[in-house]
């Protein structure tokens, strides 16, 4: 029996904890919560995740041995890189490129392209105009500050991380928002040498939904 329940729908964050789960070779169950229904608001799932937001695990097999609940997709990344001591660095330097382009997925590149996702769906073109150009210009920026570390380095953290699979993510949604990739010759690169990984794409194969 799968020890880890992986609670998720078909988005850029639930996406990277399957990526993560798949490359770190755990065994777990998928358990769709969908947002599209309002079923993250069911009592049973905001015990799980009190904000009410996609992803969230639970592990049977814990801290000390006692199951343990973890919500917010960074959360969870570093819960599963310290469980199977895989995809953090070693190197206390390298380590902290992890966090720092962890962090600046989770405050930046995510919730700026997902501003995008959500003018884009506007009706009315005057309801998208402003809003679009603003998050659009920010979401191109945060592709450069990609697109230069990523000349310098092979991967985010410099060795593969859970950086990577934070910001797969959301790179893999890049039609969406409206990005081509050929305009960042570094992050294309990048975004191929990931899915063309086994376990990436088994974690992009997963039903979500």
């Amino acid at each position: 029996m799968a020890r880890i329940t992986l609670f998720a729908f078909d988005t850029p964050n639930a996406r990277k904890i399957s990526v993560a789960l798949e490359e770190m070779e755990l065994d777990y169950r998928v358990e769709v919560v969908n947002i599209t229904k309002d079923e993250q608001f069911k009592p049973s799932f905001l015990a799980i995740s009190p904000n009410n937001k996609i992803p969230a695990i639970t592990d049977l097999d814990g801290p000390a041995g006692e199951p343990i609940h973890v919500f917010e997709s960074g959360a969870i990344l570093l819960y599963l890189a310290e469980k199977t001591k895989r995809f953090l660095p070693h190197d206390p330097r390298q380590r902290i490129q992890a966090y720092e382009w962890l962090m600046f997925q989770m405050g930046g590149f995510g919730p700026m392209p997902g501003q995008v996702h959500h003018f884009l769906g506007l009706e009315k073109i005057e309801d998208q105009r402003y809003g679009l150009q603003r998050f659009s210009r920010e979401t191109r920026r945060l592709y450069g500050v990609m697109d230069r570390r990523l000349a310098e380095v092979p991967y985010f953290a410099q060795e593969l991380s859970v950086a990577d699979f934070a910001i797969l993510g959301w790179v893999w949604r890049h039609p969406r928002h409206q990005v081509d990739l050929a305009e960042f010759p570094k992050v294309q690169a990048w975004y191929q040498r990931m899915m063309d990984r086994p376990a990436v794409q088994r974690g992009f194969a997963v039903p979500l939904k």
